[in-house]
């Protein structure tokens, strides 16, 4: 019979208590259910190999969500070269899901269309309430340019949602 580790039943009671969380801002950076579960499920990989190292338990949500930030840009260069230019158009399929307002459909459109660094730097910002320094340590880029970022992806959003500048 298999004896856990304290180790173990550590990284099991935070994955317990912060999934729900981590898994949100998972779908913000994917914008599909089942694509943030797979990066999540990545990403909490990645952090159990590495959790003997983790030295500040409270840096635990920083280290997913930064390994996820990575993984899903990773997986959308990939993506990028595997995807050609074709004569036909395929099929759209519609998903219908329940949204709570038109607005929030729109907005997560919206957000979807935005550069994977922009998208990635609102959704720390907004969704996870980070602060810039934060988002600077997370994404490994400058405040200066997380601010920059930031600024030019919500004058997209507002260009996309029609709204003022």
């Amino acid at each position: 019979m298999h004896q856990t580790t304290s180790g173990e039943d550590e990284f099991r009671e935070y994955v317990l208590a912060r999934g729900p969380a981590l898994l949100r801002a998972a779908h913000q950076l994917t914008g599909h259910p089942l694509d943030a579960e797979d990066l999540l499920q990545n990403a909490l990989a990645k952090t159990y190999l590495a959790w003997g190292r983790i030295e500040d338990r409270n840096a635990l949500d920083g280290y997913v969500r930064r390994a996820m930030v990575n993984i899903n840009i990773s997986q959308w260069r990939r993506r990028k070269l595997e995807e050609y230019p074709s004569d036909e158009l395929p099929e759209v399929v519609i998903h219908h899901e329940t949204l709570t307002s038109d607005v929030h459909e729109e907005l997560e459109r919206a957000l979807q269309e935005l550069p994977e660094r922009m998208r990635a730097a609102i959704v720390l910002r907004y969704y996870e309430d980070m602060t810039e320094p934060e988002i600077a340590k997370t994404l490994g880029i400058s405040v200066g340019t997380v601010k920059s970022t930031v600024s030019r992806a919500m004058a997209k959003l507002r260009s996309a949602l029609g709204l003022p500048r």
